[in-house]
Parts: C-alpha cells; structure tokens; sequence
C-alpha cells in the first residue's frame, strides 16, 4: 500500500486527539472514481442504522490508523486499498456508547473489484457525485457531506 502521508502527521492527529480527551478512533475512506463518491447505506437494524455515509470503522487496539483503514475497506465493500493520498479532515461525535469519538478521514485509491457489501452492516451503495440530486436526498449526515466537498478544496 502505498503512502503519501508523512508519519508525523499521523502522530499529531493522534497526539491532538489525547489532548482532547477523545476516547475512541474511528476512520473513514473517501473513494472517487469519475468524480463519484462511494458511498454505503446501514441497515436499519445496525447502529446509525439508515445512514449513507463512506466505508469506515472504529480502530482496534494496538492497530494504528492506516492499517484500520485498509481493513476496514476491506471488511466493508471487499476493496484493496493500494494507496492512501491525503488526509482530509476530522470530525467528532458521541458514540452510541457515550464516547468522545473522532473520525479521521482519508482519501484512498482501491484495486478495481466487485464491491461486496457485509449484510450485517450495509444495505446499498451509491456511486454519488456532488451534483448529483441523491447528494441531497439521501441520509447523508452534513459532516460526512463536508468531508466530500474537502476532497476538491
């Protein structure tokens, strides 16, 4: 996998997040091809169930961010991740368990491949550009939309 992200920042997004009492790690994939994101839709059942949002989870212990990123697209849509570009921007919410949670997002590259989803947790998922009617009709949380928009900025 290749890396266009220098370890030093990987350390400050890490060492900001301590500072700031964040108590758990999650991080996100933004995937573009032809100028459309990819986006998945939770089941119902799941937590944030409904939501359309990019493949992301929580970071395990021990594991740093870009491993969990890899995984996680993986474990999410059955993609390789073969680079990680850039480092876009985080946001933070309170998890369904009452943690302080920061979700670290990162534009990626993928292998070409059939996306499988994980029935447990996605239902559907959209292939959406920023023009598109279904970037504002579909459950998109306004941090997941800002994230998207930071990819051209």
């Amino acid at each position: 996998m290749q890396l266009n992200i220098a370890p030093p920042i990987i350390q400050q997004l890490l060492t900001d997040s301590e500072k700031d009492g964040i108590q758990k790690l999650v991080v996100g994939a933004v995937i573009c091809q032809n100028n459309k994101f990819l986006l998945l839709e939770r089941v119902p059942s799941d937590s944030m169930g409904g939501f359309v949002g990019i493949p992301s989870g929580t970071v395990e212990a021990g594991e740093d961010l870009l491993t969990a990123l890899a995984r996680e697209v993986q474990e999410e849509t059955g993609l390789l991740v073969t680079a990680v570009l850039k480092y876009l921007r985080s946001f933070d919410w309170i998890s369904s368990s009452g943690k302080r949670t920061r979700h670290f997002n990162f534009l990626v590259e993928v292998k070409e491949g059939e996306i499988k989803l994980s029935p447990s947790e996605h239902q559907a998922y959209y292939w959406v550009a920023l023009s598109d009617t279904a970037f504002t009709t579909l459950n998109i949380s306004d941090a997941t939309k800002a994230v998207l928009k930071a990819v051209s900025q």
